[in-house]
């Protein structure tokens, strides 16, 4: 009984410390769209180059961080950025120009 309970504790402390890590991978697209008003920035995500691919990823809109991060930037530009999920809204905490 007490090796289960010694696993389950070991696999949550896992879980626990490597999510965020896991949630926060870098991702390559192009940014379509900046509102430096409302700091968010709308990019969209770039596809691998395979064999009958001619469209775009997915188009999605994030919150940054810090709005100096929009001052580097334009629409246009090919980014790389990483994403830090809370619940329903994501928030961009790295963006660097490609």
């Amino acid at each position: 009984m007490k090796a289960a309970t010694s696993i389950t504790a070991s696999a949550i402390a896992i879980g626990v410390l490597v999510g965020p890590v896991l949630a926060q991978q870098n991702t390559a697209g192009m940014i379509t769209q900046i509102n430096r008003l409302n700091g968010t920035i709308t990019i969209e995500q770039l596809q691998d180059k395979t064999v009958g691919s001619s469209t775009g990823g997915p188009t999605e809109e994030f919150k940054v961080q810090n709005g100096k991060m929009l001052d580097a930037v334009h629409a246009g530009d090919t980014v790389t950025y990483s994403v830090a999920s809370n619940g329903a809204s994501k928030t961009i905490t790295k963006l660097q120009k490609r």
